[in-house]
């Protein structure tokens, strides 16, 4: 599984877009999403020296079709918008891979944590060049949650092991000790160990991508 941290310069279209270019030195913080009927739900927080002139120009937008502001003190309003064109959003569920929140734009730039396997973090990032948004990829790197696959004396095992220096480089502890920490034969812990090592090792080579490399690719980097 794949973890993408993109920069993405949204296109024209979105109330986000167009606001935050209008005031660059604002920041939105979209805290939470939910998809509607044709249009989207975000709760958004929104930091600005000029805060009412920022929620009058959110609400004043084509594509907003209702703003509720949930609070609002020394210049950060939290409200509640539903909007058409939530591109992001769209992007995320054509692809099939989940945004994590929050979401921060400021100056027509979003910051987008995804998560999800290599081919759909590359189908996002497709599904956003066909309508206009240009990104760059700040990183992408390996996610996965081995221990989900392992048992827990296999755990108690690989946690023994770890803590006793076996894996350290150089080896601060042998296998032979490690066994006689958890009373166990050093057969019987060599045998866990193999496992574990081998559980570890084809989840990640299984989410490794297989076609050729190209650099500055997003297929490639994921």
């Amino acid at each position: 599984m794949a973890q993408a941290r993109l920069h993405v310069n949204l296109p024209e279209g979105p109330w986000v877009s167009a606001v935050s270019r209008e005031f660059p030195d604002a920041q939105f913080q979209v805290v939470t999403t939910t998809p509607g009927d044709g249009a989207g739900f975000a709760l958004v927080q929104v930091t600005a020296d000029d805060i009412d002139s920022v929620l009058d120009a959110i609400e004043a937008h084509e594509t907003i079709a209702e703003l509720s502001v949930m609070a609002l003190e020394d210049g950060v309003a939290t409200v509640q918008v539903e909007a058409h064109a939530p591109l992001l959003m769209n992007a995320a569920q054509q692809a099939g891979v989940p945004i994590e929140m929050p979401v921060k734009i400021e100056n027509g730039i979003a910051r987008v944590d995804v998560t999800g396997a290599h081919d759909r973090v590359a189908d996002f990032g497709e599904l956003l060049r066909t309508v206009g948004a240009e990104f760059d990829v700040e990183y992408v790197q390996q996610r996965m949650n081995p221990g989900e696959s392992l048992t827990e004396r296999q755990r108690e095992v690989l946690f023994e092991a770890v803590e006793r220096g076996y894996y350290d480089v150089p080896r601060t502890c042998t296998l032979t000790e490690v066994a006689e920490h958890l009373d166990i034969a050093k057969s019987t812990c060599s045998e866990v160990l193999q496992r574990v090592q081998r559980t570890i090792v084809r989840e990640y080579v299984d989410d490794l991508p297989r076609h050729p490399i190209e650099p500055h690719s997003i297929d490639d980097e994921a």
